[in-house]
């Protein structure tokens, strides 16, 4: 089975090809293509390549299919006492897309 593990966000994802998933949301249009850059790691049938700290000119091609929103978070403080409470929300946006390709740069470290 090929995958890849790939940098979006300050996040690490593993993903391989036709899988779905969620990311910060990027500067991307519907329906448009979008590359992931910063591929850390390539694995196709046993073979492994590690980047250094990516794979160069390795890339991962996906698909935007929708902006989504997170679930609603909420964040209270509370000091006993004092009668201090504060109550604050939070929802994450997220980009969700679909992985077309993963195309393997140079070949980089093998285990």
């Amino acid at each position: 089975m090929k995958y890849a593990i790939v940098l979006s966000g300050g996040k690490q994802y593993r993903v391989s090809e036709g899988s779905i998933l969620e990311v910060d949301r990027l500067a991307a249009e519907l329906e448009k293509s979008y590359q992931f850059e910063e591929v850390l790691m390539i694995a196709d049938e046993g073979k492994v390549h590690v980047g250094a700290p990516t794979v160069s000119g390795a890339k991962v091609k996906a698909v935007v299919l929708e902006h989504v929103r997170g679930p609603k978070v909420r964040v209270f403080h509370y000091k006993n006492k004092m009668r201090y409470r504060k109550t604050q929300g939070h929802r994450q946006d997220y980009t969700r897309v679909r992985v077309e390709k993963i195309a393997p740069g140079k070949k980089g470290s093998e285990d």
